[in-house]
């Protein structure tokens, strides 16, 4: 990840398997590799199809890190199935590990919300390092997770439509969220030099993706708003902003996002297709889920729409989270939190809650679904909050 700082050493940039970027993880084809999230189900990863694309899918690896080196983790992958690599849309895929990693790493949650111009993002991957001014290094060896910021100035859309510009491929609208590498310069603002949004960057912090970030998440607010793409050097009326005139992340460069909010529906319906026995009406859920020894297994809750649907196009909405009663989050089990979204189509969806494993002597222990806020309807008597226990079996036993 090319940085401001011609010292990519500097602790500004750095991450550590101990923080909140613990879940941003390597992707592997077996020839190459990118980055990519761990997600709220906690087994699958959301990165780029780009990745995958020409290479044996059958041996993909996820490597996380770990205090001692790396875990590493096979995995099968779904591609977004618009996916067009000639425009470069919908270039997404989730990858499903084999078993899920340790609780010990961040689950992350996506946005869900359209982006606005002017908002700023964390962006973390394994890409090739250097500096905004002589651009990546190519010949570097060491493998760095690092982070830098930028901010979300446009959609890829807005430069294609723009008069002084002549992209050579057509992204969709909304779709690619668009930033660029500010030197502090005007003459390197490719945005203000384009499309009259003047913005010099955000100083040391200013980054941008570069070879191996593809796949690499942009947060927002702690959520996952976009998933690394490409990069590009763009001219308008035959001036570029690059400030090399090469393709290798340097200042006055573009970088491009897949905006996760726009493929949001996907992205749930594919985890939600990959559940294993969850309930689809309330005659199939279960209360109960006995605790293993090791690893985890899922208790699930289910929400249901029982409204008239035909009243509403549109997608509903409700907060949830998780709650302690005598189980402990963290100890036995994994609380999760955000808003789950019935599509058009559905008219009742799985909430999947990770039940964490052990060999402890503890008894049966219960934790809490709270669900709130429905963008459409209400909950039976008008209630504000609707809830729901589940009990973990302990199935650890001691002979005396």
């Amino acid at each position: 990840m090319t940085t401001y700082l011609n010292n990519y050493k500097n602790p500004l940039y750095h991450t550590n398997y101990t923080d909140y970027y613990n879940s941003v993880v390597r992707v592997s084809n077996s020839q190459s590799y990118g980055t990519g999230a761990l997600l709220y189900d906690g087994r699958s990863v959301l990165t780029a199809a780009h990745v995958f694309e020409g290479y044996d899918t059958d041996n993909i690896v996820v490597y996380f890190d770990t205090a001692t080196g790396t875990q590493a983790y096979n995995a099968t992958i779904q591609v977004y199935d618009g996916y067009d690599s000639t425009n470069s849309n919908g270039d997404l895929a989730i990858l499903t590990l084999e078993e899920n990693p340790s609780e010990f790493y961040e689950r992350y949650d996506i946005y869900r919300e359209s982006i606005v111009s002017g908002q700023e993002f964390t962006m973390v991957g394994y890409g090739a390092y250097g500096s905004g001014s002589s651009g990546e290094i190519l010949d570097a060896t060491d493998i760095l997770k690092l982070k830098t910021s930028n901010t979300f100035e446009s959609d890829f859309y807005d430069i294609y439509s723009a008069a002084s510009t002549n992209l050579a491929w057509e992204p969709l609208e909304d779709a690619v969220l668009a930033a660029d590498f500010d030197s502090a310069y005007s003459v390197n603002d490719a945005f203000g030099n384009i499309l009259g949004l003047d913005d010099l960057g955000l100083g040391y912090e200013e980054g941008m993706i570069a070879a191996g970030d593809s796949g690499g998440p942009a947060f927002v607010d702690d959520k996952i708003a976009g998933v690394a793409s490409y990069t590009a050097s763009i001219s308008a009326d035959n001036v570029s902003t690059d400030s090399n005139y090469v393709v290798d992340s340097s200042f006055g460069e573009v970088g491009a996002w897949q905006s996760v909010s726009y493929y949001q529906e996907w992205i749930d319906k594919t985890i939600r297709d990959g559940y294993v026995n969850a309930p689809t009406s309330k005659e199939e859920v279960q209360t109960s889920v006995t605790e293993t020894d090791d690893g985890v297994s899922y208790a699930y809750f289910l929400l249901e729409f029982l409204g008239d649907r035909e009243s509403i196009a549109d997608n509903i909405t409700c907060s949830y989270t998780t709650r302690d009663g005598t189980a402990t989050a963290g100890e036995d089990y994994i609380s999760i939190s955000g808003t789950i979204t019935l599509y058009s189509d559905e008219s009742a969806v799985a909430l999947a809650v990770e039940i964490i494993g052990d060999t402890n002597i503890e008894g049966d222990e219960t934790f809490y679904m709270d669900v709130t806020d429905p963008s459409y309807g209400s909950f039976a008597d008008d209630a504000l909050t609707i809830s729901a226990v589940r009990t973990i079996v302990d199935d650890d036993f001691m002979v005396g």
